[in-house]
């Protein structure tokens, strides 16, 4: 389903974004396409649209790796943003920390050992009985302003564990567990709950929020002692990925970064969520290095097979923060974006 509605906007999406520049394929230098992590059948209709492009007319295309286009479209808008720096990128999807000590050259810090915030936010708005035109993450920062964080005592995940990975699993089921003991119902939508009935939901928002985003405080302070002991010349910390469009999630994160006397910076909201800008952005600093593949050709064969990258890690693991519990899911991974481009380097 996800691939038919790919393929079924691709052609309208690409010709609308050439409309609102006023441009057509003729003006282009080259093409920029994100090539994983994700569903490989979504990636596909992509990668195909961008060879296609590149192909008909005789573009140089570079393949993108998502997690790094989120980090790198904060120096599109803040030109202040020099290597090395730390990036923390926070969606629905992932929940990665990690040192960007140049272009192409990153260390992981730590990931996601099942859930990401904002799946964990999705699913509580969901639980909720919250309005998910705008998904979960809007509509849980806003109720949470109505709520009592401290009324649900909720435990931090992953306390005992010093490093600086994520998990949102089990603060799914304590919410879960704590919204059937309040019988909230989430079939009866927030619009027609009872003043006592949203005042628990209120309270059980705020509190998730607080405890979704002190683990991410925590893992932070852990990650920017990490960043700093390997790249003293670190000034800033860069939050993408659509929570960090959170403004809850900003000023407590601006709170740890400013008492390690570094700054935060975000991109505006509209670049924090998935977006083209980003992308293409990734692509010019790339092909401004000269790392780019030629044209393909004008007409492919049917059985071409597609270089896509569905499990792409960004970086080599830091020593300090590999998990043993993540151990049992590396089958399949393609080789790290770093280590493919230290490799081209030496060659």
């Amino acid at each position: 389903m996800a691939e038919e509605a790919h393929s079924q906007v691709i052609d309208q999406v690409v010709q609308e974004a050439l409309d609102k520049a006023c441009m057509t394929e003729e003006d282009l230098t080259a093409v920029a396409v994100t090539i994983g992590p994700g569903l490989s059948l979504c990636l596909r209709v992509g990668v195909q649209k961008a060879r296609q492009i590149a192909g008909s007319f005789n573009l140089p295309i570079i393949g993108i790796h998502h997690m790094e286009a989120h980090a790198l479209v904060a120096r599109l808008t803040d030109k202040d943003l020099q290597f090395p720096f730390i990036a923390l990128l926070i969606s629905g999807g992932h929940n990665l920390l990690i040192l960007a000590r140049d272009l192409g050259q990153y260390v992981q810090l730590g990931t996601t050992i099942d859930d990401a915030i904002g799946e964990a936010y999705d699913k509580t708005a969901k639980w909720l009985g919250l309005d998910m035109r705008r998904s979960g993450g809007p509509a849980i920062e806003e109720l949470a302003k109505e709520g009592n964080a401290k009324s649900v005592n909720f435990s931090v995940p992953m306390k005992q564990h010093k490093d600086c990975n994520f998990s949102y699993a089990g603060l799914k089921t304590q919410v879960r567990l704590a919204i059937k003991s309040k019988k909230i119902d989430a079939k009866n939508p927030i619009s027609s709950a009872s003043m006592e009935d949203r005042l628990a939901r209120a309270d059980i928002a705020a509190a998730f929020q607080r405890i979704a985003v002190l683990h991410l405080e925590e893992r932070c302070e852990r990650a920017i002692q990490w960043a700093l002991k390997m790249e003293p010349s670190i000034r800033h910390l860069v939050i993408s990925g659509g929570v960090a469009s959170n403004q809850y999630v900003r000023s407590r994160l601006d709170m740890v970064v400013k008492k390690n006397g570094l700054k935060l910076v975000c991109p505006p909201p509209r670049l924090c969520t998935d977006n083209g800008v980003m992308v293409a952005w990734t692509g010019i600093e790339h092909f401004r290095m000269g790392r780019y593949d030629p044209p393909p050709p004008a007409e492919e064969p049917e059985d071409f097979v597609y270089d896509l990258r569905p499990r792409w890690p960004l970086g080599e693991e830091y020593a300090e923060g590999r998990s043993e519990a993540r151990s049992i899911r590396r089958a399949r991974l393609h080789p790290s974006l770093t280590s493919i481009i230290q490799a081209l380097s030496q060659q």
